[in-house]
């Protein structure tokens, strides 16, 4: 593999420049001079990644934070910009060692509200949008986790980590050094952290733009998080128009009720009575991410059918609160809206959604529920915002990180604003990105992109990978990933194969659904057509083909390892479930296998969880005879970390070529630079090892 060497032309501390001692170190923008084209992983850290967005009220200024990474130090720090909306006059507002997050503007535009820990637990600030006189507003001894101002002025809500159940400690003062848990029901953890009997809790308080009053818990001694844990944000909280009544997303349920539940619903806190009212009883699965209309009358939210599963279709729900009707707005769009977000008038509203393994824009006309496409094209849209007239939007490609742009809403015109990596991307030969519509076994057609190396050549003979999807259903779209990256792989010289199989999103639900209860079936049979059908190519190494995937992606691998008939010469496998029986039992949510694999491991007279642990990749491996690379993370509760171990420990026995990489500080992902930068090299080097001819 071809290296770039950097060269720094800042004292910014990104690979092993130290500051004087005097000096604080703020991580910021390198200013890099590449002397090669090559994306490498020291390359991929140093892309400046877009956080927040947001419009102003006139809609004329957008502010937005960038984080960059320092290596040497291993951490990165967000900064906060702005920039008027046709994208000139861009100015960096902060400057600090510590991150600037979750902004919002105040009501009048004249100041932004924003979050930062540089006092030690995260506080809230204000900063005008020149950049002077950044005050800090909260000073609470516990962390503010989110905030949202009332849009209609005096109040504030703040999410706050508040301890709601007793720990050992409490019920044991004199064992104070003691770190003990004792457990007697299930969700003792939940995705990379331990329950420690704190729950995050809704508080309301008086605000003057200025100063802030004493905040009142409006979920005082319940047992349960809004928003929902471990990825739920502030959108799943919303003011009504009218600042007297706040809507909120809850899972009001604890121990084996939670860990075998998606019930989630939207709750209606009334500031007045201090009453609160389940708008959405009855209702299943998930109700999440509430948003009033602008004249407060009804109030949108997106929801699943079916309880117990977590990737239904999110329709989209509207109750009206004259009338105390709720309906389904689009029941014959089989796509799940996010990002709502409303015109002034209310007239129109604008989300993302994802079809066709990609991630568009739509509008939707509330008056006649007309729905019409906005954008198109090979890119994914993460957000979209009304900025008076126009649309903001940030958008990502296979070959390109985050961006804003502002797009057109009658012509779907598209212009970028930020070009933060502007001047890394143009010192890169970036890979070719293509789509191939693949006919599998049951005579569908499967979109899959075939991501080309940089200066492709048709005349050589290339390796190729085959990305195998996690989730299971999860989309494999245009998306930019800092590990799972299409572009990193095919700099590196290989020919990427990446199938929308059966179960993944952005193709309909009939198509998401067909992976449930049957892991190892269809799916496979997806996967291996589409490979066997590129390697076809003259320009693919057939006898040098190997797949890679994470999570379900890795339960993919490990089963391919006993099941591919010596099409692969290599195998990587990340967090992968190696034993479906065992991660039945010791997962977190385990509405999740008991969903996907029909029932529970003993129960013998269940034909369809036993036809599904029957497939477990664990029962194949008298057949694994071709080397394979592990990585897990020691803080990984959603697929235990000795499920790797015993892949591992299973291939050292029968001496198939093998090594576990293993991080004891991360969890399912691997988020700090040099363990990121260590996972990609380990990852190249690898299948450089077994798919590089060698000359």
């Amino acid at each position: 593999m071809r290296k770039s060497i950097i060269i720094l032309a800042t004292g910014l501390a990104l690979f092993g420049c130290k500051p004087k001692e005097a000096e604080v170190s703020v991580i910021g923008k390198p200013d890099l001079k590449l002397t090669s084209t090559t994306l490498t992983p020291e390359v991929l850290w140093s892309f400046g990644r877009l956080g927040d967005t947001k419009v102003s009220p006139d809609g004329k200024q957008i502010a937005y934070t960038v984080t960059y990474y320092s290596i040497s130090e291993n951490k990165g720090n967000a900064e906060i910009y702005i920039m008027n909306a046709d994208g000139s006059d861009k100015k960096q507002l902060t400057k600090t060692p510590k991150s600037e997050f979750g902004l919002e503007w105040k009501a009048d535009g004249s100041s932004l509200y924003f979050m930062s820990a540089e006092t030690g637990n995260p506080e809230l600030f204000s900063i005008k949008p020149d950049g002077s006189d950044r005050t800090q507003l909260t000073h609470l001894d516990k962390p503010i986790t989110n905030y949202l101002v009332s849009p209609a002025g005096g109040k504030i809500l703040l999410t706050i980590d508040t301890k709601v159940d007793t720990s050992t400690a409490d019920r044991y003062p004199d064992l104070d050094k003691s770190d003990g848990m004792v457990i007697t029901d299930l969700m003792y953890r939940h995705w990379d952290s331990w329950e420690d009997g704190s729950y995050q809790h809704i508080y309301i308080a008086d605000f003057d733009g200025s100063k802030i009053g004493e905040p009142q818990d409006i979920m005082p001694g319940e047992a349960w998080d809004s928003p929902l844990m471990p990825f739920g944000g502030i959108d799943e909280i919303s003011w009504s128009p009218d600042g007297k009544s706040v809507a909120y997303t809850c899972k009001k349920q604890k121990g084996k009720d939670y860990a075998f539940s998606t019930n989630s619903d939207i709750y209606l806190y009334n500031l007045e009575s201090k009453e609160t009212k389940n708008l959405t009883e009855g209702m299943p699965g998930y109700d999440r991410v509430p948003v009033f209309t602008p004249q407060g009358d009804k109030m949108l939210w997106v929801s699943m059918a079916r309880g117990g599963f977590e990737a239904d279709r999110e329709r989209l729900f509207c109750l009206d609160f004259k009338t105390g009707e709720k309906k389904e707005l689009l029941p014959n769009f089989d796509h799940s809206p996010a990002s709502l977000s409303f015109t002034a008038d209310g007239k129109t509203l604008y989300f993302v959604t994802g079809i066709d393994a990609t991630f568009q824009v739509y509008g939707l006309n509330m008056d006649n529920l007309e729905l019409k496409p906005i954008t198109k094209g090979w890119h994914d849209y993460h957000s979209v915002e009304v900025a008076g007239n126009t649309l903001v939007g940030t958008k990502v490609s296979i070959v390109k990180p985050a961006e804003i742009y502002t797009i057109d809403p009658t012509s779907g015109t598209e212009t970028e604003l930020s070009f933060i990596n502007k001047e890394l991307l143009d010192q890169l030969h970036m890979p070719k990105v293509t789509q191939r519509m693949i006919k599998t076994s049951d005579g569908m057609l499967m979109p899959t992109w075939v991501i080309l190396p940089p200066d492709f050549d048709s005349t050589k003979k290339y390796p190729a990978l085959l990305y195998c999807e996690g989730g299971p259903q999860s989309p494999v779209s245009q998306f930019w990933s800092y590990r799972w990256n299409f572009s990193i792989m095919a700099s590196n010289g290989y020919v990427i194969v990446a199938p929308s199989r059966r179960g993944v999103l952005t193709l309909g639900q009939k198509w998401t659904d067909a992976i449930s209860k049957d892991h190892g079936g269809q799916e496979m049979r997806d996967l291996l057509c589409a490979i066997d059908e590129v390697k076809q190519e003259p320009w693919v190494d057939a006898d040098n083909l190997g797949a890679t995937g994470a999570s379900y992606g890795g339960y993919t691998v490990y089963w391919l390892a006993g099941n591919h008939h010596k099409r692969f010469k290599a195998f990587l496998s990340h967090c992968g479930v190696f034993n479906s029986e065992m991660e039945y039992m010791t997962t977190d949510e385990m509405f999740f296998d008991s969903w996907e694999m029909g029932g529970a491991p003993w129960e013998t007279n269940n034909k369809v969880a036993m036809k599904s642990f029957s497939q477990s990749p664990h029962k194949f491996v008298k057949n694994w005879d071709t080397p394979i690379l592990i990585i897990e993370g020691g803080n990984d509760f959603r697929i235990p970390y000795t499920q790797g171990m015993a892949a591992f420990n299973t291939a050292q026995e029968l001496g198939v070529p093998s090594k576990f990489l293993f991080f004891p500080s991360e969890s399912h992902w691997v988020l700090k630079p040099q363990n990121g930068i260590l996972w990609q090299r380990e990852y190249f080097a690898w299948f450089d090892k077994w798919l590089k001819v060698k000359k």
